[in-house]
């Protein structure tokens, strides 16, 4: 096969993590709004999946480039790594979603991409700097979520405390539909460009590119196939998210995703490749506990921090044995 088509293919498997991505990562987009029933799921998921599509004219290609080239040691890898790194982020995604289990798709991608370079290149082929960022926010980007949606959560409490139940449900319904709007753009914006960084990096390693940049028809495609993934919707992890770290209405609908929103976008422009389910899963927390402390489902959410915990080191470790699957078949890569 020759470095062309080999190209094509790898950008299949691309499209189609993208595509498993959005699948997967639905139920951020649009847990709460159904689970409030401000929306209906088929509405929901039409919503959200526009604002993945509309996010590739707005927040630029910064997150793109950092996963591309700002962590891995481009010269040291190949079309097989790349290969081998979606192959295993595509296994966890799918068995996490079979398990109903709201982890990172971000995370699985990197961290396959990092266990195939390293399985080819030992770890000095990490570029730690890179790495940094992206580790500190595993921590940051949860508790970011959970403090701004239980602040968010407070400051409502007290600007309409002289209001009916009846009003406040009213006004959040509405305000709802502007807050998942707000998170499924930033879900388009930071989860999209990842899959943008894979496939600018197979062009740039197959010599289809002279240097690396990310070429606007693939910000297209990765967001079509986002879009697409949103649309079919993980059903099972909607149930998760919205239904049982803990119960919401409307006003800690709109607080959680607001704040999620406010976080992903802020990091999108920096350039740091965060998780939207951890920033969302923090934000339901935070609203869930100001309310209260036991309305949280802790042994819940005690089971997707453990997957959480796990998503990096399995992913990579499946990426890693795809590559040794590679090399036996295939001496060259």
């Amino acid at each position: 096969m020759t470095s062309f088509w080999f190209a094509v293919t790898i950008i299949l498997f691309a499209l189609t993590f993208d595509f498993l991505n959005g699948f997967h990562d639905a139920a951020n987009s649009i847990a709460t709004v159904v689970s409030t029933r401000v929306l209906s799921p088929r509405v929901a998921v039409c919503w959200a999946a526009f604002f993945n599509f509309v996010a590739a004219f707005t927040f630029g290609t910064a997150v793109a480039t950092t996963i591309g080239k700002g962590m891995i040691d481009l010269s040291r890898v190949n079309l097989y790594v790349l290969l081998a790194g979606l192959l295993g982020a595509i296994f966890w995604n799918v068995l996490t979603w079979y398990y109903g289990l709201p982890v990172s798709s971000s995370h699985a991608l990197i961290g396959g991409y990092a266990g195939a370079a390293i399985a080819k290149a030992g770890w000095t082929v990490i570029i730690p700097g890179g790495w940094t960022k992206t580790l500190i926010f595993i921590v940051l980007s949860p508790a970011i979520g959970l403090v701004l949606g239980g602040g968010l959560m407070v400051a409502v409490y007290w600007i309409c405390a002289q209001w009916s139940p009846m009003r406040v449900d009213r006004h959040f319904r509405r305000l709802q539909l502007i807050s998942a709007a707000a998170f499924s753009l930033g879900h388009g914006t930071n989860d999209a460009q990842k899959t943008m960084g894979v496939i600018a990096t197979v062009l740039f390693t197959a010599r289809l590119l002279d240097h690396f940049y990310v070429p606007f028809w693939v910000v297209l495609m990765a967001h079509t196939a986002i879009g697409l993934g949103t649309l079919a919707g993980g059903w099972r992890i909607v149930k998760t998210m919205g239904m049982r770290i803990t119960k919401l209405r409307p006003v800690g609908g709109f607080c959680a995703e607001t704040a999620a929103a406010a976080s992903i976008l802020g990091n999108a422009l920096a350039g740091i490749p965060v998780s939207t389910t951890h920033t969302i899963a923090g934000g339901i927390i935070g609203v869930g506990s100001v309310q209260r402390f036991s309305a949280v489902r802790w042994g819940v959410a005690k089971s997707i921090l453990w997957a959480w915990v796990l998503t990096i080191p399995i992913s990579g470790a499946v990426a890693a044995l795809c590559f040794g699957a590679l090399h036996h078949f295939f001496p060259a890569a």
